[in-house]
């Protein structure tokens, strides 16, 4: 074995015989399930923003409501802003396949940034204001239901960015020749897309399906979105597995176009 073969099986691109992908990108994929796990821990059993609390509260029902579950909520959500930066690895991952995709990178970009600027309100902005509201329960209820109200309502209700990355997945998906994830992941991505524009509603309604607890505008969104997580592990698994030592670096695809 010469040393550059050598060199080019210890960097992981070229997988020994009967393993099936590459290294590093197997890492990152369990990783992906890992922070998607944890998020679900954090979110769902401690910080109970799902499911979440009743929008149509009293500034003092809001304030109990913080200092019922206030220890859930700084364990849960603290935990959570250390490993924040999984949802970034996660896109990322996203983004790696999407570039293996005939349609371009562009496209792969446009996922990963409108996925990382949607973060922002759909899932720190929540952790901001509900250990801001726990960190000291003494404050106005009033001021407290705000920080409740803000919360779930940029939890729940950001929109623009995440209907941005879902369509150009779809996008991506149709125009890839490649055929690294099936067509009909598309179509399911389009109906995060729906799910998206329905919650719009949530900004009006205090009661009802369509309130920010409301069977349309969240337990339909999240069946949908868990749907979609389902689809994408397997897929995502198959597609990793699908490299092998022949497959090009993203950077010799790049440069070939």
């Amino acid at each position: 074995m010469t040393g550059a073969a050598r060199t080019e099986e210890r960097s992981g691109d070229a997988p020994p015989e009967g393993r099936k992908g590459k290294r590093d990108v197997h890492i990152v994929y369990w990783l992906f399930a890992a922070f998607y796990t944890a998020m679900s821990i954090g979110v769902v059993l401690l910080g109970r923003a799902t499911p979440p609390p009743r929008p149509d509260v009293t500034d003092l029902q809001a304030a109990a409501w913080f200092g019922q579950h206030r220890t859930g909520i700084q364990v849960g959500f603290v935990a959570l802003l250390v490993i924040a930066g999984g949802a970034a690895i996660s896109n990322g991952l996203i983004g790696y396949f999407m570039k293996r995709m005939s349609s371009g990178r562009v496209l792969a970009y446009a996922f990963i940034g409108g996925m990382g600027v949607g973060a922002v309100p759909g899932f720190h902005l929540l952790l901001f204001c509900w250990l801001t509201a726990v960190f000291r329960p003494d404050r106005d209820p009033r001021l407290l239901h705000l920080l409740y109200d803000t919360g779930m309502l940029s939890y729940n209700g950001s929109l623009g960015c995440f209907t941005a990355a879902y369509l150009v997945l779809a996008i991506a998906i149709l125009y890839d020749r490649n055929r690294v994830f099936p067509k009909w992941f598309a179509y399911v991505s389009v109906w995060q897309i729906v799910t998206e524009v329905v919650a719009t509603q949530m900004w009006v309604f205090h009661s009802g399906a369509f309130a920010w607890n409301g069977m349309i505008t969240f337990y339909i969104a999240v069946v949908i979105f868990a749907l979609w997580i389902i689809c994408l592990l397997p897929l995502m698994r198959n597609a990793a597995n699908g490299e092998t030592a022949r497959t090009p670096a993203l950077y010799a695809a790049e440069k070939g176009r």
